[in-house]
């Protein structure tokens, strides 16, 4: 049974714990109807399809486990077989209808994503806004469930979780007396020391920057602490959460006299959680994900911060008018976005362009080259001017794509690649329409995303119920099929062949990586220098930068806070590397037709070879075309080897990350040598000690062996896949023997949920007809519709 851990995504219960445990409740049909209210008639139409489609599957499956449970009550000792058909049919019972989908809403300062995130909820002042500075202090989730009220779950670093960021403020904030003025006053200007002391402060009080860690451990904070780390708010009304939750996410001020209780413990807060009711407008299975700045000094939520963005499906970059053109903050997350495609789950990036409605009409009029048609109004400026912000902005990014992902990715397909929009104006429209301001659009956009995510789970659900109501069937079924043993031997060593023919092929994916990544190895060592002096240079000197550089020496390279750009040492220097293989390295875990590069058509092809000579096997056989143990191991085929998918992802980020790892791992000494050092001109010998111990590591070898421990990687992922495909095929092809081998036993009959499992796998090919041709009407009539005017007073 042990082989079956991972492919399932699960550990397979224990019979003895679990066998008659009761599976998950059926939810009630009124909350059922209610999570699609955000959806249009049309949609709905097909999501209750979908949704009647598997709660049947649902019921068929339980009925089959209670069926099997009493047969087997009184057993002293059940065969394997029977053990693992009841933990399949237990863990596919109690499976989550969907995943949630993460959107992941992705922007420096001031961008606008908590006013984006009111807007779509429509909620106008829901998370904390300020045109002015930095507002929201952590990763906010906004999501609509089925509780009644409005819900808010604050959760908080854990007490050693505290301590070890209290280590490291303190450490940063240490100063000896020997600064002379100068170097005092730019120590004190840092913006590290700056934000250091005021986490100390608000947590236990002036003056709190000035002890020492053993003296602030014995020291009381300001409010008193949960001991559950968890604080939750509930309320009746919007409003009335917003009021309560405000003090916790909003940074405050450090001239901020009016301090709220709440606002003590701000800077030990990890992340909010927000639960609306039942939504019109954000359908449940949806998340939306506020991740201010790039990342943060301590170590555990800049780990939740990293985490976030990879398990965001979708991200969309935020924007501001103002700062899409000419500034790198958006670029810089833009190529962030683009390593989580690369590391994580994300296959779909947007850029999202805010407070589309700011623009000066004479100032816009003096510059504007394009079009011989006259603007007559701000309305007509703005609409122009958003339109060519488009073209601009998706030219630009679909290239930028291009060169770090492979030519097939989806991402490089889709019609909106940037997105325009005004929050202000949908709350006003003063010069916009509703749909001008995009808000509808992009909460369409999220409808469609949950819409064809609920097809495909339902489809892939209820094809594995198919395959488990065929093996059911099969356990009873007193059909003979000639020369078992001799079927099953010659599968087993078609699966074998195959198997080393999947081992070789997916070496020679690997192999891909080998040479771009020594010519990325050969540029980094002649680009170093030249990196590690542009991280290390300041405009201004080292006036501000002396403990920011401390900070990031402290961390190992990388020092993350709310207002500086995100420094990392490690991923800079490798980043030559990155250049190189990225898009091999994207080629490799994409999707679509089998290549020489890409892993998964081949498993796919290697899951097509084994179903089709199961299929010639049981015709030269003569088995029946539709036998339930043909049938059944075709289906098994696509369960078991499903999983890997899921795996392989999880796994490729560590993979991605083996280089900056290594290159961390190895610095390891040299940024603790560079932390220690204080004094006169300590940031000049800081990045003296830095230089040289980089030197040091790249002439011994440092890229190198950064190199080779990523393709360790790529050999420990291709042993994993193998293995667990070998694991795999010896317990389908185990589990397909004969009755003789006391594998199987007399069971209840499941003839009649063998029959209506059938119908309803038949009917999954209705329900997807019903959906198209709902949709092409819809589009139909939207296309016979007459357009809408613009808002009450503007000039069209």
């Amino acid at each position: 049974m042990a082989e079956m851990k991972d492919v399932f995504g699960q550990e397979p219960h224990p019979v003895e714990d679990d066998l008659y445990k009761e599976p998950m409740r059926k939810r009630r049909k009124s909350d059922r109807d209610q999570r699609f209210r955000a959806f249009p008639s049309v949609e709905q139409s097909a999501l209750k399809e979908y949704e009647k489609l598997e709660s049947r599957t649902r019921r068929v499956l339980s009925n089959t486990y209670q069926k099997l449970i009493q047969s087997v009550f009184l057993d002293d000792s059940i065969p394997n077989g029977v053990k693992y058909l009841i933990n399949r049919l237990l863990a596919l019972i109690e499976k989550p209808t969907v995943d949630p989908i993460y959107i992941g809403l992705f922007g420096s300062t001031g961008a606008g994503k908590s006013s984006l995130i009111n807007a779509i909820i429509q909620q106008a002042m829901f998370l904390p806004v300020s045109g002015e500075s930095i507002c929201t202090s952590c990763i906010v989730q906004v999501s609509s469930g089925c509780c009644a009220q409005y819900e808010a779950k604050i959760h908080l670093l854990s007490d050693q979780e505290w301590r070890e960021e209290l280590k490291n403020l303190t450490k940063l904030l240490h100063r000896t007396e020997e600064l002379g003025r100068e170097e005092a006053d730019a120590w004190n200007r840092d913006e590290a020391v700056e934000e250091a002391t005021w986490k100390l402060q608000i947590i236990y009080g002036n003056g709190a920057e000035s002890k020492n860690y053993e003296e602030l451990l014995r020291a009381k904070p300001k409010r008193k602490i949960p001991t559950s780390r968890v604080i939750t708010l509930k309320a009746e009304e919007a409003e009335e959460l917003s009021i309560k939750l405000d003090p916790y996410i909003r940074t405050q001020r450090r001239d901020w006299d009016g301090e709220a209780a709440e606002m003590h413990i701000w800077p030990l807060i990890k992340h909010v959680e927000v639960t609306l009711p039942k939504s019109d407008l954000i359908p449940e299975g949806v998340v939306l994900v506020d991740i201010p700045g790039t990342g943060d000094f301590n170590s555990i939520r800049d780990e939740m911060w990293k985490k976030t963005i990879d398990k965001c499906s979708v991200i969309w970059v935020i924007s501001d008018i103002e700062r899409v053109s000419g500034g790198r903050a958006h670029e810089d997350l833009l190529n962030e976005s683009i390593k989580a495609c690369q590391r994580g789950f994300c296959r779909d990036v947007a850029l999202v362009v805010t407070k589309t409605d700011k623009l000066h009409l004479p100032e816009y009029l003096r510059e504007r080259k394009a079009g011989n048609q006259a603007i007559q109004s701000q309305r007509e400026a703005v609409l122009e001017r958003n339109e060519m912000i488009k073209l601009q902005r998706t030219r630009i990014l679909k290239e930028k794509l291009k060169r770090k992902l492979p030519a097939d990715f989806k991402v490089l397909e889709a019609s909106d690649l940037v997105y325009t929009v005004s929050a202000q104006e949908y709350w006003q429209q003063a010069l916009l329409t509703e749909e001008e301001t995009e808000i509808p659009k992009l909460r369409e956009y999220v409808r469609k995303r949950l819409l064809d995510k609920k097809r495909r789970t339902v489809t892939k659900y209820v094809t594995e119920a198919f395959g488990l109501l065929l093996l059911t069937d099969s356990f009873s079924s007193t059909e003979n099929l000639p020369n078992e043993h001799l079927h099953t031997s010659v599968l087993r060593r078609f699966a074998e062949e195959k198997v080393e023919l999947l081992e070789k092929a997916i070496g020679q994916c690997f192999a891909c990586m080998e040479q771009p990544l020594q010519e990325g190895v050969r540029t980094a060592r002649t680009s170093y220098r030249c990196i590690l002096r542009a991280c290390l240079v300041r405009s201004k000197g080292n006036q501000g930068f002396h403990q920011t550089l401390k900070a990031v020496c402290l961390k190992n390279g990388i020092y993350a806070s709310r207002t500086l750009a995100r420094i990392d040492l490690n991923e800079a220097l490798t980043q030559p590397i990155y250049d190189q293989i990225d898009p091999v390295f994207g080629s490799i875990f994409r999707t679509g037709k089998p290549t020489g590069s890409a892993l998964m058509p081949h498993i796919d092809a290697f899951k097509h070879s084994l179903q089709e000579k199961m299929i010639e096997i049981g015709i030269r056989s003569g088995w029946k075309y539709d036998s339930c143990k043909n049938n059944f191991l075709i289906q098994e085929i696509s369960a078991i080897l499903g999983g890997l998918e899921g795996h392989i992802l999880r796994r490729k980020r560590r993979v991605y990350e083996s280089l900056t790892a290594s290159v961390q791992s190895d610095l390891k000494l040299c940024y603790e040598e560079a932390a220690q050092i204080t004094g006169k001109k300590a940031c000049e010998r800081m990045k003296d000690a830095i230089r040289r111990g980089v030197d040091r590591q790249v002439a011994e070898g440092m890229f190198e062996r950064a190199q080779e421990r990523m393709q360790h990687q790529f050999q420990q992922l291709k042993t994993g896949i193998v293995e667990k495909v070998k694991g795999s095929i010896a317990t389908m092809l185990t589990l397909a023997l004969s009755q003789g081998d006391g594998l199987y036993k007399e069971l209840a009959d499941v003839g009649s949920e063998y029959k209506e499992m059938e119908k309803l796998h038949r009917s999954l090919r209705e329900v997807a007809e019903n959906a198209r041709l709902r949709k092409g009407m819809q589009e139909f009539l939207l296309r016979a519709s007459p357009s809408k005017a613009g808002p009450p007073g503007t000039s069209l």
